[in-house]
């Protein structure tokens, strides 16, 4: 025997309780992928001597792969579950704020401002990946572990991925021992807390559904 089984839309009318909160988060990835573009795009065309030495020709080519990184792993997955608006913004958001703040020349008028990125950008980041992990049923400790691992590694590579750049010729970078030190355990401190957050807030999520 044959089983069929058909899945029909609702009409427009109908909308699930978790409806704005989906479309809320859609706009919110397409608002931070038009803000990278952005940002990448008055870089390359606008003259800025504070961009001088940040290779940013390198960074056109690869910051956009954030946003199309939740994308590629939802797609040769297998679309097996629905598509993560909001852990593709999340995600992408990192990025953003680093080359705003380049843009801006935060780095170098606000005080602490780089430590204060790498907190925030690695809570971004694990965030989002957390949030990707949720539907699969983990424990919250599981998920909160396994973010905090994943921002530990990821902190290391983004790490020696700048080491690489500065030894091929790019002179802003200004990397030190203590700097990097200090990169290391604020994102790794923000890698956890962001795992955290979004358990806490797929919890309240689902709370809310529920009700």
């Amino acid at each position: 025997d044959v089983t069929m089984e058909f899945v029909t839309e609702q009409p427009a009318s109908a909308h699930s309780p978790s409806q704005p909160r989906h479309d809320g988060h859609r706009r919110l990835m397409w608002a931070t992928i038009v803000a990278l573009g952005l940002c990448l795009v008055v870089g390359l065309v606008v003259p800025m001597d504070r961009l001088d030495g940040n290779g940013w020709p390198a960074r056109a080519v690869t910051y956009p792969l954030s946003a199309l990184a939740i994308p590629a792993v939802w797609h040769f997955r297998g679309r097996r579950s629905e598509f993560s608006y909001l852990a593709n913004a999340l995600v992408a958001a990192p990025f953003v704020l680093d080359l705003a703040g380049n843009l801006f020349g935060f780095f170098d008028s606000v005080t602490n401002f780089d430590d204060a990125l790498h907190f925030v950008n690695w809570g971004f980041l694990v965030a989002g990946v957390v949030t990707l992990m949720v539907p699969t049923g983990l424990a919250r400790w599981n998920l909160i572990s396994l973010g905090a691992g994943f921002g530990g590694v990821a902190i290391v590579l983004w790490e020696f991925m700048e080491y690489v750049v500065q030894e091929t010729g790019t002179t802003g970078l200004d990397l030190t021992y203590e700097d990097t030190i200090s990169d290391l355990m604020l994102s790794t401190a923000g890698g956890a807390a962001g795992a955290a957050a979004a358990v806490m807030l797929a919890k309240t999520s689902r709370d809310q559904a529920g009700s």
